[in-house]
């Protein structure tokens, strides 16, 4: 049986080799007796099942992921111009959730990118702002699913929690006292809200060498897919796929659809908002990895990692 993991704290004590022997009855219920083998990346528990399929366990704490990435994976495979998994199985089992999907060829974009040249870079970035273009552009009932179930609302919390979610990640106080006067600069508007992945990274988009170049055969991670606004995506293709390079972030959004006129300060600074208002916003840990921006401002900081 799988074990107990009702909250973060029971989860957080677990190892994927020791879930081991539940995962490997788990496959044998479901008749694919291949042997699990745990990817060491990702906050959830995946295995890969010999080389054409994939596990990905939900524990009790963290149970309604599954419906988002059982649908979000059920909606959108073979609706992309990059591959998703599709699902095989997919259920409950003791107060676990689990998903059996294909397994996406080829190595992360993360693992390859220090052997990419500028021009294999800069050919990859339209196809994946037409990937994104594409899934912003899908409408389907069975994406109700998605949160949260009002926007407007959603974004007014995370700003009454702004500063104290920033100051728990130790940003220096330099930073948390510019964070009130930059937010009251930034009109998000009241864009139409879409499907969105919310982690687009190198770590989640596959490729393979096609001829002298390279393709892109996989998107994955769909678990914290949401329903917002567009850009509030570019805030993790900002940060984790052009990392601050101007030429890659303008031809990928120029394929997505925007028009040069659209791309400046003003969609510079909404993106940076939207990765200050993120779920998962971690300012420390992106001042430490990304480029310093030339002056220690949030305005120069929008120029810096997404001024095109």
């Amino acid at each position: 049986m799988f074990p107990p993991a009702a909250t973060a704290a029971e989860f957080d004590q677990l190892t994927r080799d020791g879930l081991l022997p539940a995962v490997r009855d788990l496959l044998r219920t479901l008749g694919e007796p291949g042997e699990p083998v745990p990817f060491a990346d990702g906050s959830l528990p995946v295995y890969a099942v010999g080389d054409q399929l994939v596990l990905k366990l939900y524990p009790p704490v963290y149970l309604d992921e599954l419906a988002t990435e059982r649908t979000m994976l059920e909606v959108l495979h073979g609706k992309l111009p990059i591959p998703t998994p599709g699902v095989v199985h997919a259920g409950t089992r003791d107060g676990w959730g689990y998903v059996v999907m294909e397994r996406l060829p080829g190595r992360t974009l993360k693992q390859v990118w220090p052997e990419l040249s500028t021009a294999d870079r800069l050919a990859l970035a339209p196809k994946i702002g037409e990937a994104l273009s594409t899934l912003h552009s899908v409408r389907d009932p069975a994406l109700s699913v998605l949160g949260p179930p009002d926007w407007a609302a959603f974004l007014a919390g995370q700003r009454e929690k702004l500063v104290e979610h920033h100051r728990k990640t130790t940003l220096d106080e330099h930073w948390i006292a510019q964070l009130p006067e930059f937010m009251s600069t930034v009109d998000l508007g009241t864009p139409e809200t879409v499907p969105l992945h919310t982690e687009v990274m190198r770590d989640h988009l596959m490729v393979t060498r096609d001829g002298d170049g390279w393709r892109l055969t996989g998107l994955f991670d769909f678990e914290p897919a949401m329903r917002g606004a567009p850009e509030y995506e570019f805030a993790a293709v900002g940060l984790f796929v052009s990392g601050g390079d101007p030429a890659f972030l303008r031809r990928l959004l120029l394929a997505y659809g925007y028009r040069p006129a659209d791309l400046g300060p003003d969609f510079s600074r909404r993106c940076l908002a939207y990765t200050l208002l993120h779920v998962y916003s971690n300012f420390r840990w992106y001042l430490d990895v990304l480029p310093a921006p030339p002056e220690p401002t949030f305005v120069s900081l929008a120029r810096a990692w997404w001024g095109v």
